[in-house]
């Protein structure tokens, strides 16, 4: 954030954002036995077999955004407790497909009316589910979430090397390259 700029930095209510979602999807959905990763992996599973699709764990994490080795341990769990099947795939053995049991169909269908409820209490300030500022900010979402981000290739080194004796913790300002005005004013960590 700039000096001038008052207030904080759009990266830290996304990051606000994002935490306050995580937080009340995961004490919605616990009643269910479920997690807000988990909830995600399975609605999203769900919407995809509806729509014909038998997703690799692979396919799956693509869609999600989440790391194909957390969607693995995820999707373990969950067969674990009955909710979804992972087979090989007959065309590329190395492949794992994932479907939904019936019990994992009736669990994500309970639970998808449940994270409906909770969205449209947040969406309820641009009108709700269905309201023109809601839609609005959905395309804004989309439009950022399809902005590759990439690190910069070096952070700002320090203006004096430090002492050779013992290696120091690098700082705020050095893990996320923000100013220090940025930091006391609410960065994204």
């Amino acid at each position: 954030m700039s000096k001038g700029t008052p207030g904080p930095t759009p990266g830290f209510l996304v990051w606000r954002l994002a935490n306050k979602w995580r937080v009340a999807v995961d004490r919605a959905v616990a009643p269910l036995g479920l997690t807000h990763a988990q909830y995600s992996l399975v609605a999203s599973l769900h919407g995809m077999q509806r729509n014909g699709e038998r997703p690799s764990q692979r396919r799956l994490a693509d869609h999600t955004g989440m790391e194909a080795l957390y969607v693995s341990k995820l999707a373990r769990s969950l067969e674990s407790a009955g909710l979804i099947e992972r087979v090989r795939d007959p065309r590329d053995p190395r492949a794992v497909q994932l479907s939904l049991t019936e019990e994992g169909r009736t669990v994500t269908r309970r639970a998808v009316a449940v994270v409906q409820d909770l969205l449209q209490q947040l969406l309820e300030p641009l009108g709700g589910l269905d309201g023109a500022r809601t839609h609005a900010f959905t395309a804004e979402l989309a439009a950022l979430l399809d902005v590759p981000l990439v690190p910069s290739a070096t952070p700002s080194a320090p203006s004096a090397p430090p002492a050779p004796s013992a290696p120091s913790a690098p700082s705020v300002r050095e893990q996320t390259g923000t100013t220090t005005d940025e930091t006391t004013q609410g960065a994204t960590p």
